[in-house]
Order: structure tokens, then C-alpha cells, then sequence
């Protein structure tokens, strides 16, 4: 599968193919949205624009995904212009869990299901409809725009007036709206769709606000990846020494949703098909540290790893200090 970085030197940036242990930058390529925006409007593809613009330039890709050149990751997809023209969402209750879950879900009646297991069993009838039909709607959510976005290394942030932040690790899809109007599909890369556990548990109503926070994506940009059943992991660490670990599976064999009836489902909407925009959207995890009781801490580093898509994506965690500052709107008269 090719695999595509965007990487950052001071205000310079550019394109890379990886070719481990090292990296082949794009002559002429500062970001891989321009990339697919010239794909897009000359009709050509993806994968030839890549093969002429791949130059013999090469650089240490071990040096720069541990911080030690000039050169720093970036995430693999942004919107070098306008952030806010990047829309972050993603879909929950798409995993089938474990059988214990689906078992209990079937012998509920209708009255006795929460919310969640009603969203989870219409899914798991009607998640995956006959080619060209459409199926159920997964719960979906927002999380803001393409600002809120880190690149492995980064620090994901609990802002004073969360009540904690942990890690889910999945797959996102990565989305251009071509002229057309019609979605694109550039690619998937790994993903840490950070949420504020806590609060959402306190009332299943919190969960909007639950999501609104940065997240993690990359290093690396997949082009056309293996998306039946990829395995995976993901670890937290503290203070250098694991406190949780847990092998993970995602995939459409692992979910109870397609893949295209998520991406209808986000794209029937005609706001999310405006011309030139980007967007990110998260899949769903099937496991997190907070359901095994882990509370994470300021420093924690949170590990998420998928086969074929290439280095794992690696962020801390970081306590923002500051008190929680109530705020005020002022008026224009």
C-alpha cells in the first residue's frame, strides 16, 4: 500500500513517500491537499500524480519520527489555507464487541434496551444493506474542525474544564469534496479520537460536548489500505513502563456497519458536500483503557498501531493547568 507523510522544517513544509527506513519527498508538493486538489481538477490519478512528482531526495524517516531532525511530523492531511474548512466527526457503536454484549442485546426486550443498545442492534440488522441500498444511520458525532488536529509526537490536551481525557484508537477515513460536489476518498490512516470519558458517563447526553476536543492522526496517509479486518494494539505508558496494553481488531468484518453505508450516511447531508473541503472521520474503537478502569494522567503516552498502516501513532497526554475561567460575551452596542 503507498503511504504518504507530510512533514514540517520551520515555515517549510512538504510531501514524502515512505519507503522505509526512509522517506522520498514530492518535488513541487507542499501538501497533500494541493495534491488531490490538481487530481481532482485534471482528471488524473492519485497514484501517477505521485509517481511524477517522487524524487531521489531522501531523508531519515527514524530521525524524524522520534524528533531528532529538522524536519517534524505533521498530520498526514490538513487544509494548508482555511483549518476551518477541514470537518473532524466519527461514529460510535459501529464495532460488534464482544458476544457476551450481543448476547444480552437479543434477549433484552425493546423496553428494557438502553438508547446505545437500540442504535447498536439497528446497526447490527441493518448496518450492512444489499449493494446500492441504503442502511440504518450510525450514532454520529462532531468534534470540531481541522485546528484541533495533532501529528504523532503532539501532546493531546485536557482543557481546565474537562473531567478527563483517554484515548480510542481506530482507523479515520480522510475525504476531499472534489468540484463536482462529489466525496473522495484519499485515504485512511490511524487515529486517537480522544474524548472526555468521564463526563459522558455522568449522562449519555454529554456526549457531544464529551467530543469536543484535539485528537491525534497519522503519521502516516494510506492509499487504498486493506480495510476488512486489520488487528492492532494499543498501549499506555507511564513514567516509560506500560500500565495498559490491549490487541484490538477493526475493519468491515469487525463492524456492524459498511463502510459505505457510514460514508452515505455522512455525506447525504448537503453541508458536508461543499467543494474543496476536507474531511476526517473517525470509524469508532472497539476498546479503550477508561472501560478497564484506567485513569490517565498528566505525562501518560498513549500508543495506537495498525498492520499495514505503517508507524504507530504516539502522543502524551498533557493536564492543562490553567483554573477554569468563566466566560463572558460582551454586546456590540
Amino acid at each position: 500500500m503507498t503511504r504518504l507523510v507530510q512533514i514540517r522544517k520551520g515555515m517549510s513544509r512538504g510531501v514524502a513517500l515512505v519507503e522505509e527506513p526512509r522517506l522520498r519527498l514530492l518535488a513541487g508538493i507542499e501538501s497533500i491537499y494541493e495534491l488531490v486538489a490538481s487530481v481532482d481538477a485534471n482528471k488524473t490519478s492519485l497514484l501517477d500524480r505521485i509517481r511524477e512528482h517522487v524524487t531521489g531526495a531522501e531523508l531519515d524517516y527514524d530521525a524524524i519520527y522520534s524528533g531528532q531532525s529538522e524536519w517534524r511530523p505533521m498530520p498526514p492531511i490538513d487544509h494548508p489555507v482555511e483549518p476551518s474548512r477541514c470537518l473532524v466527526s466519527g461514529t460510535g457503536l459501529t464495532h460488534l464487541g464482544s458476544a457476551k454484549n450481543r448476547q444480552a442485546m437479543h434477549s433484552a426486550s425493546e423496553a428494557e434496551m438502553n438508547d446505545s443498545m437500540k442504535i447498536f442492534r439497528w446497526g447490527v440488522e441493518r448496518g450492512k444493506p444489499a449493494p446500492g441500498k441504503i442502511g440504518v444511520a450510525p450514532e454520529w458525532f462532531y468534534k470540531g474542525n481541522g485546528s484541533i488536529i495533532r501529528a504523532s509526537g503532539e501532546p493531546l490536551d485536557v482543557p481546565p474544564y474537562a473531567e478527563d481525557g483517554g484515548e480510542e484508537g481506530e482507523i479515520a477515513g480522510i475525504y476531499f469534496v472534489g468540484e463536482s460536489g462529489n466525496p473522495i476518498r484519499i485515504g485512511m490512516a490511524i487515529g486517537n479520537e480522544f474524548s472526555d470519558h468521564k463526563f459522558e458517563k455522568k449522562n449519555y447526553l454529554n456526549l457531544a460536548g464529551s467530543k469536543l476536543r484535539t485528537c491525534a492522526l497519522g503519521p502516516e496517509l494510506v492509499i487504498n489500505p486493506q480495510f476488512r479486518s486489520v488487528p492492532g494494539k494499543v498501549t499506555v505508558a507511564r513514567a516509560g513502563k506500560n500500565i495498559w496494553s490491549q490487541e484490538i481488531v477493526t475493519g468491515e468484518d469487525e463492524m456492524c456497519h459498511s463502510l459505505a453505508n457510514i460514508e452515505h450516511h455522512h455525506f447525504k447531508f448537503e453541508g458536508h458536500r461543499r467543494p474543496g473541503d476536507l474531511h476526517i472521520h473517525y470509524f469508532g474503537a472497539c476498546s479503550f483503557s477508561f472501560g478497564a478502569g484506567i485513569e490517565l494522567i498528566d505525562g501518560d503516552v498513549m500508543e495506537v498501531s495498525f498492520d499495514g498502516f505503517g508507524r504507530p501513532l504516539r502522543n502524551p497526554l498533557r493536564v492543562v493547568k490553567d483554573g477554569n475561567k468563566l466566560i463572558t460575551v460582551q454586546t456590540i452596542s
